[in-house]
């Protein structure tokens, strides 16, 4: 890994400062997929330095509403701080010849470029494969494309409900086969971002054999495709088309929401066993004709479901659900954006952190997934995060770097 020393640790008196502690990751990237692997890395404890564009910085600094207005300052999109923690930006033109080789100083010394431009930009950059191995041979660079850097479609923009229709996620979203849906949050960025995140992880661990830098790419073509799971292999084995089945599913009965005295549940009810206890407790027949197995169930999907609403409805949901805990039935409420939020278990698994933001003070943002343990020891997750950063707060670097003084070793 590289050594840090001329590069600010992250903040003192947080319990880690992560697995990725010393490793430069350089983020070209902008939008959602790039910055949400950028960020990933970050959290885990590596050196984001993300550079923007001079004119305006990253698309979604635009994007909104909504928008907070500090006095004073620029106004702050909630879209761009939702990906961009941990980071530091500075603003570079890259068809600027003096930024250009700002930036080849910057990846001479970096881990990780990432980058989600179109297929061909880099190369019109002077930023091509065989000029970033000339700069670094160690460095591991993640492109992330809409449909694939080849085929015969390679090169088309991707934007995340583009690729959702195009991936065939809509097409198994929704209430009816007339009644396409995206999903409610831009899934396909995120997921060629953790796809992405993976690759670099899985390229840093062979340089440790080989000492040699990897190019990684996926897509939001790839990162959809990927997550099929059953919907794919519903069609490349069985030759069976996906269709949108709501809030009800596909395979399995009774699996989805119901309404109750005074809201919404959901139960998964995934086995023949838990379907005799949910039988035993609710005054129903397990063995009755067409319920006796998961497959009959499925066939008689609204028989079936039209038996548990009868037995839900008049039942308020506080009850019901301490009921279906009782005998081990897997539930759940629809809780609001707001209620994930304000709940007790979000909060513990660290999903919500606290950070001094240069311009809105302290601000709360969704925290990262992932927590780390020593084994049968104590939590060593970093705790300590810094917000998103303003457009080039982190200009002071080139400006060394064009001095001669070089801040990555």
């Amino acid at each position: 890994m590289t050594n840090m020393s001329d590069f600010a640790a992250v903040d003192a008196g947080q319990d880690s400062p992560g697995p990725l502690a010393g490793l430069v990751v350089v983020d070209l990237s902008r939008a959602l997929a790039g910055p949400h692997a950028a960020m990933m890395l970050g959290d885990l404890g590596a050196e984001v330095l993300k550079v923007e564009s001079t004119i305006g910085g990253d698309d979604t600094r635009n994007w909104g509403p909504p928008f907070i207005e500090p006095k004073g300052a620029d106004r702050e999109s909630t879209y761009f701080l939702c990906a961009n923690r941990n980071k530091r930006s500075v603003t570079l033109n890259l068809k600027a010849q003096s930024d250009r080789e700002a930036l080849h100083t910057l990846l001479g010394s970096a881990d990780v470029l990432i980058e989600n431009f179109r297929p061909g930009t880099m190369d019109r950059l002077g930023l091509g494969e065989a000029t970033l191995k000339k700069l670094n041979e160690r460095l591991i660079t993640l492109s992330i494309s809409g449909f694939g850097h080849d085929g015969p479609e390679g090169g088309r923009a991707g934007y995340d409900q583009i690729a959702q229709g195009e991936a065939g996620l809509m097409a198994v979203t929704g209430a009816g086969r007339h009644d396409p849906q995206r999903v409610g949050v831009p899934i396909a960025d995120l997921l060629a971002g953790m796809y992405g995140a993976f690759g670099v992880l899985a390229a840093l661990h062979e340089r440790e054999r080989t000492g040699c830098g990897k190019m990684v790419r996926t897509s939001l073509l790839s990162a959809v495709v990927g997550v099929h799971a059953f919907q794919g292999t519903k069609w490349t084995v069985a030759g069976l088309p996906a269709e949108p089945s709501g809030n009800h599913h596909p395979s399995i009965c009774p699996y989805g929401m119901f309404d109750t005295a005074d809201g919404k549940i959901q139960i998964a009810i995934g086995s023949d066993g838990l379907w005799r206890r949910f039988c035993e407790r609710f005054g129903l027949d397990p063995s009755a004709e067409g319920m006796a197995s998961n497959p009959e169930r499925v066939a008689n999907r609204d028989r079936v479901n039209d038996v548990v609403q009868r037995k839900f409805a008049y039942c308020p949901t506080d009850r019901l659900l301490a009921t279906l805990d009782r005998i081990g039935v897997p539930a759940g409420r629809i809780r609001s954006i707001r209620e994930v939020y304000e709940w007790e278990q979000t909060r513990s698994q660290g999903l919500l952190v606290d950070v001094e933001h240069a311009t809105l003070g302290t601000i709360t943002l969704p925290g990262p997934p992932i927590r780390f343990f020593d084994v049968a020891g104590p939590e060593r997750t970093r705790r300590t995060h810094t917000a998103p950063p303003t457009l080039g707060s982190d200009n002071s670097l080139i400006s060394e770097l064009r001095a001669g003084r070089r801040w990555l070793p």
